[in-house]
């Protein structure tokens, strides 16, 4: 069977104009035709009010089984601070070689660090972190090169160091892996 589209689903509102620049780059970065839409859940019921946060793994799980296919790759956006019981947070998650995974945008604006606002490094972190957990949808691993779009993030800063696009071993993994 082979891979139709890549889904991306809007949960909540999030501007045209950053869902066209993400589209393009991950038609770009994946060559496969990119498609958005958006979805409706329920977020209070991922909701751990002991943490203040939502529960990435359950999140993961329901867009696995509510929206993902069989034929598609998909990735559920969100504006909503997530956690897993390890982490104290998480940009975003994917099943390794799965259907689906989920990214949120939430701690991507430099406010939120006290920091002067800037939308291109908003919009950056957030390509980055997109393709990133497509690319482990596909199968790739954390890469150890640092310029490379799925080298392992903690923090912010660490998104901004590395570039948007796969290395030259991960772009053959993923051509290996999509074949």
């Amino acid at each position: 069977m082979s891979l139709e589209n890549i889904i991306l689903i809007s949960f909540g509102y999030f501007e045209n104009e950053l869902l066209e620049k993400v589209v393009n780059d991950v038609a770009r970065e994946f060559s496969i035709p990119v498609k958005t839409r958006e979805g409706h859940l329920d977020l209070s019921a991922f909701y751990e009010p002991t943490r203040r946060q939502y529960d990435g793994n359950r999140l993961l799980k329901a867009i696995d089984l509510g929206f993902a296919t069989d034929t598609d790759k998909t990735l559920g956006l969100f504006n909503v601070d997530l956690f897993i019981p390890i982490l104290t947070y998480i940009f975003g998650q994917a099943y390794l070689n799965g259907r689906c995974g989920i990214a949120s945008l939430y701690r991507f604006s430099n406010e939120r660090y006290g920091i002067k606002k800037d939308d291109k490094v908003f919009v950056d972190r957030f390509r980055k972190e997109v393709i990133h957990e497509l690319g482990h949808t596909f199968g790739l691993i954390h890469c150890h090169n640092p310029v490379c779009v799925m080298h392992s993030s903690t923090y912010v800063e660490d998104i901004d160091q590395k570039g948007h696009q796969l290395c030259e071993k991960c772009k053959i993994q993923l051509e290996n892996n999509k074949g």
